[in-house]
């Protein structure tokens, strides 16, 4: 019995190597296919969760998010869609996976907003998001088309070759001196500028994308046969792509507290596209074999992609401040604040001050009392009279 199960466990590895052996040689194409599924996922699973959050809430359910079977669906496959873009690095050229995110942000858009919307409907009043998409969906297949073909056996000793060469060394040490001095304005000067805090996460992503490549090739040619675990060079990608990628999160989420979700999203696809086309080409030398025709169609078409991601990012719908104003409908004593229509009770400390949403020291505050009566104490203001407040 337990030989029996050793020769179906071989022959199932047998079948697992033949079949990674069969994917693995068709190089860009099935690279190509594992990003753009894995965009779609993460999109799809993070319009799911925030479906869960939103229901939540408006059901007033007390349950926490993470009991819900939706949260865990969108979790499940937020998890396969980021396994498929780690894998789809090992199959294709750095510069062919990082400008497919394009698709991760027409899918969010799409979810986001437009997804009980007829297309004919979305046409007419999103022209440029519907415009924007026709752009990111042609640069798409341009870059994809013309993009570069190269694509070696990322063994250790390659990956090794590769860092220590002069034109990794520069970059490097280029991109070091730069983080410094743009974390120290943002840091000691306190220049929280988008495109400041943004830099620093394209230059941590450019190191991230590099580490992605080096750990998902040795990890896929380690399943093939040689085994390339056993080397340090994969702890020390593997070191450098956690830490890169917990930094990189730490700066976004310092941006998403001072601008808004639209503009961090293009400003940060651009950025960090190109950051990691640059990285590519001087890592893995990805472009060295291609012609110029084929490398100007490949910039083109991410060109394209840039124009048609800022045109979605831009056509959002501005949300209306909320404006107050307070009425006579009491209730227990307490002016009720209105914002078109909508009720909305003040905070109150024990006292509150009369059509104002905080209490300003310049004006004596009113006590509640423990019955319902409003009872107004001596101030300097007087008193308005029932005739003179507004009514709904």
């Amino acid at each position: 019995m337990h030989t029996k199960c050793c020769k179906q466990l071989s022959c199932l590895w047998v079948t697992l190597q033949s079949l990674i052996f069969v994917i693995y040689t068709q190089e860009n194409l099935i690279g190509t296919l594992l990003a753009i599924f894995g965009n779609l996922l993460v999109s799809i699973s993070v319009s799911i969760q925030k479906q869960s959050h939103v229901a939540l809430a408006g059901n007033k359910d007390p349950r926490h998010y993470y009991y819900t079977k939706s949260w865990w669906s969108g979790l499940m496959l937020m998890v396969l869609g980021e396994g498929a873009l780690f894998v789809s690095y090992a199959f294709a050229p750095l510069s062919l996976i990082a400008p497919l995110n394009a698709v991760s942000v027409i899918c969010s858009k799409l979810n986001a907003e437009h997804y009980n919307i007829p297309i004919l409907v979305f046409v007419e009043r999103y022209i440029l998001t519907f415009l924007g998409c026709v752009l990111t969906a042609g640069g798409t297949y341009l870059f994809v088309t013309f993009g570069p073909n190269s694509h070696e056996k990322l063994n250790a000793e390659n990956i090794v070759k590769h860092v220590i060469g002069w034109p990794f060394l520069l970059y490097l040490l280029l991109g070091i001196i730069t983080f410094c001095l743009v974390l120290y304005f943002y840091k000691q000067r306190d220049a929280n500028y988008l495109v400041l805090i943004l830099l620093l996460v394209a230059l941590l992503g450019s190191v991230t994308v590099i580490t992605v490549k080096a750990v998902s090739g040795m990890i896929v040619l380690s399943i093939l046969g040689p085994l390339q675990l056993s080397y340090p060079i994969f702890y020390v990608m593997f070191i450098c792509m956690v830490a890169t990628i917990v930094f990189q999160a730490s700066f976004l989420a310092q941006a998403s507290h001072l601008y808004d979700s639209s503009l961090i999203a293009c400003v940060n696809y651009i950025f960090c596209t190109t950051f990691a086309i640059v990285a590519g080409a001087i890592f893995y030398q990805e472009f060295y074999h291609e012609d110029v025709l084929h490398i100007c169609m490949f910039l083109l078409g991410c060109t394209i992609c840039f124009l048609g991601v800022f045109l979605i990012t831009k056509n959002k719908r501005k949300l209306k401040g909320f404006e107050p104003y307070v009425t006579m409908d009491m209730v227990k004593g307490i002016p009720t604040i209105h914002n078109k229509g909508w009720a909305v009770q003040p905070d109150y400390n024990g006292s509150f001050s009369y059509g104002a949403l905080e209490n300003n020291d310049s004006v004596a505050s009113v006590p509640l009392p423990g019955d319902q009566e409003l009872s107004i104490s001596p101030s300097p203001v007087s008193p308005y009279q029932p005739s003179e407040l507004k009514k709904d």
